[in-house]
Order: C-alpha cells, then structure tokens, then sequence
C-alpha cells in the first residue's frame, strides 16, 4: 500500500501582519520550502476561511497558483472553519493515497487583522448554526463559556483546573521563534484578566492572528524523486463529524467527534494512544483542552485539570501538547492552523524544534476541530 509523507515543511511568525497582504504571506511561506526544490506538483490545496468576508476574495486556489508561479496546477480552497487546514491535509493525504497525485502541495493562510472589533467577536460564530444562535447575536465564544460553567458544577472544580491550560501554553510559546505571544503569565493573571463571558477569561481565548504554513505530501512512490533534508510519514489521518450546536448533543461535554477522528487515524498504522509522546491540539477556548483529553482518554472525566497540575502534558510527562503554544499562545490564524500544527509536528519528528523539541520522540498527532466540536480531524505522523 502507498505510504504518505511530508518532506517538507515552513511556516511564518504568527502576528498581526498589518503590513502584509495574503499573497505575500503565500509567496514567504512557500519561498520557505526552498529546500525540497526542485518539485513537481500534482495538486494544491489552499486552507483559507474568511478570505470572502475579510479580503474579498474567493478563487483562492487559481490565486495562489498564480502567486507561487504554479499556474497550470490543479488547486482548489478548502474551507472547514477553524479546521480548515487539517481538512485540506487531509485531502492532499486522501489524493495521494488514492493514486489520483504523487506530489501535493497544502497551504494554510489566513489574515484576521483586517476584521473591525466588532467582527473579530461574531466572526467565530458563522461556525456555529446562524438559525440557532447567530440570528439572536450568541457568539461562540458564549457558547464556549456555557461548556465550561456546565464542567466546573458537573465536577465540582475550582476554575484553576481549566484556567491553568492557558498558563502551560505560554510556557510552551515562551521559546518558540514563531509564536504570537511570546512570553509567561501566572494563574493569578488569567484569573483577573476581563471577563469575555462568564467564566471564560480574556486570556482564556485567542485575538486575531495572521498567518502562513505550508507543507509538501509525497507518495513513497515519488519520494525518491524528491529533493529533501528529512521526512516524516503522514500514518494515519481521518474526520467526523457532531451535531453542531453543543447542547443538542447527548453529553455537551463528550467531543465525539474529536475521539473518531482520532482513533481511527491511530487504527490505520496500527498505533496505540500510549505511543503518541506531542499531541498538538484545539485550545481556541480553554475549556477545550480539558474536554479534548477527556474526550479522547488521556485523562478521565473532570480530571484533566489535576494531570495538569502534576505536569502529566508538560515536558518529561505522558504526553506532552501544544509544544509550540497551541492556538492559545501560538496563535490561531483560522484557516491556517491546521497547516501550523502539522508543520510543528513535523519539526518536533525532525528534531527541528529547538528550544522547543521533545526528546525521543517517534510519533506525533493532532486534533483540529470546526466550531466546538461538530467537526474534527486527526492526523498521526511518525519518523520517516
């Protein structure tokens, strides 16, 4: 059977990019990719989920070819929320694996910048359904708040079992070159920082990011063809799907689709959850992080907060998340994050991470999810 593989990865400082267009963003990124030049590609897919709303622009695959000096390559964009990026990896992963490409080329960008304030707040919310909860002004991010005030009373907890993932993300992001926030804050100062919606913090939550990243799929076939450093295989990736509204679903607790996706993309190289040492996962809310390792078995329910506490997702511990920060500190530039976690992995698997490389580490996964849970997709890599 074909194998996949990511033999080449780049990505840009996370920032706000008040200066910088989504071409020019494309072209750096993918100027990043240098290394495993030259290359012939099959197909490019494009990760992007505002650029109608923010820039105007559709037709991002024909645009992005141009920009790159690909014009002639079938490229599409791919749109699945906040889980775009992962949702055009793994259609890259799907084209190879079928036979339909060889060489596929995956960008994520996004420029969330260019929103007013007044966006930046109900954008997040067009994930969510627009009859249910737009229609009546609810943002996501209330939604969001809602989940965690149902955890803290189902489990009894003091809002320090959730609020202390954020601090843990910023020890994470404190070393890493590419992160948008790149320094330490306390418990205390999470728990003081604004309100956005009771029990929900500001600094629970992410801002508005901009962003690239970029990554070249190849089949085993094709792999000695290619010019390259280092490679890690792309095992195993799979999505599924939720009701979209949380509490229309059995438990708003239980991400479902998160643990499918999951472990059917460990079922196809044959893995066990014991084997993956970095889990990069969905933090855009920090009542995600503890209902992602719940969902997913990590940690029992209402007890993730406690493993957190005795470092078991820190450096040294069972699994170690979000090495670079996670969306929380790395930042979350929407459509392109996706593309930064499978970019990260790749670097931790290549022992590229720097200051912020695991040691030993053989495999690596992440979970992406659309809204708060109704999509989400998992891809496992392994050493090349």
């Amino acid at each position: 059977m074909r194998k996949v593989y990511i033999v080449g990865a780049s990505l840009l400082k996370v920032d706000e990019q008040w200066g910088q267009s989504i071409d020019s963003l494309v072209t750096q990124v993918v100027d990043g990719l240098a290394e495993v030049r030259p290359w012939k590609l099959d197909s490019i897919y494009v990760a992007n989920a505002l650029g109608e709303i923010l820039q105007n622009q559709a037709n991002l695959g024909a645009i992005v070819a141009e920009d790159v000096g690909l014009t002639g390559v079938p490229a599409l964009r791919v749109e699945a929320g906040g889980a775009s990026g992962a949702a055009a990896l793994l259609s890259g992963y799907q084209a190879i694996l079928s036979g339909l490409a060889d060489t596929v080329l995956v960008i994520g960008v996004e420029k969330l910048s260019d929103a007013t304030p007044e966006e930046s707040v109900f954008l997040p919310s067009l994930s969510e359904r627009y009859d249910l909860v737009g229609f009546q002004g609810v943002t996501e991010a209330a939604l969001a708040a809602m989940m965690y005030r149902m955890y803290l009373e189902r489990y009894e907890l003091p809002q320090e079992m959730v609020a202390q993932f954020p601090v843990l993300m910023h020890e994470h992001a404190s070393k890493a070159p590419h992160a948008q926030y790149q320094f330490k804050t306390t418990l205390e100062n999470v728990l003081s920082s604004p309100v956005v919606s009771p029990p929900l913090r500001r600094l629970e939550t992410t801002a508005p990011a901009d962003g690239a990243a970029a990554v070249i799929l190849c089949s085993s076939d094709a792999l000695p063809t290619i010019q390259h450093e280092q490679v890690v295989e792309l095992a195993g990736a799979a999505s599924s799907t939720d009701i979209v509204f949380p509490f229309d679903r059995e438990d708003p607790l239980k991400l479902s689709a998160a643990a499918r996706a999951f472990y059917e993309a460990l079922a196809r190289p044959g893995l066990s959850r014991e084997q993956v040492k970095v889990l990069e996962i969905h933090d855009s809310y920090s009542i995600l992080a503890n209902l992602i390792l719940e969902s997913i078995g990590y940690s029992a329910e209402g007890a993730s907060g406690v493993d957190a506490k005795n470092g078991m997702f820190d450096y040294g511990g069972k699994v170690v998340i979000n090495t670079f920060g996670g969306l929380k500190a790395r930042g979350h530039p929407l459509g392109a994050t996706g593309v930064y976690q499978a970019a990260e992995i790749f670097l931790q698997l290549t022992g590229r991470a720097g200051a912020c490389q695991v040691d030993g580490v053989k495999y690596g996964a992440m979970i992406s999810l659309s809204g708060l849970g109704s999509s989400a997709y998992a891809l496992v890599m392994k050493e090349g």
